[in-house]
């Protein structure tokens, strides 16, 4: 085949492919995830009040508080099927919180447990995460060893 024919045949192809794919609406895609980001981080903000008033709870403990109750209903609400729901209408509203990253933590966790606890549960726990944990961490070292040597 030569180059034109080649080119031809691949924008048949993919007008073939784009034919079966239904049209995406952005500007319901953008609503659907701000409202559910927002009222992930709303229901947060209740949770940090709630834990102030009941708890008398303040500054860090009050902020590692909120985030463990955050990360427990992210890893509640995927055990229970309902955080794929949630992120099939929502999309990236659902992954930007606290909540997603817990959802990425358990999803690979709780799909390899029939491989066993230590090779399929543990180990595929920090598939998606890992990353992002090494990086955090490597990250924060960096800039710890650039204050340390700027003697800040």
């Amino acid at each position: 085949m030569t180059g034109k024919n080649q080119q031809n045949y691949n924008k048949n192809y993919i007008d073939y492919v784009n034919s079966f794919d239904p049209p995406t609406k952005h500007l319901k895609n953008c609503y659907h995830a701000f409202m559910v980001g927002g009222l992930i981080c709303c229901i947060g903000q209740f949770i940090r009040y709630m834990l102030q008033y009941f708890f008398a709870l303040e500054g860090d403990a009050l902020a590692g508080s909120t985030s463990i109750v955050l990360i427990f209903l992210g890893c509640l609400l995927t055990g229970l099927g309902v955080y794929d729901r949630i992120g099939k209408n929502a999309g990236a509203g659902s992954i930007v919180p606290i909540t997603g990253f817990a959802n990425s933590v358990s999803s690979p966790a709780i799909e390899f447990k029939t491989e066993g606890y230590i090779y399929g549960m543990a180990a595929k726990m920090f598939v998606v995460a890992g990353p992002i944990i090494v990086f955090g961490v490597l990250s924060g070292v960096a800039v710890g060893l650039l204050y340390w040597l700027m003697g800040l």
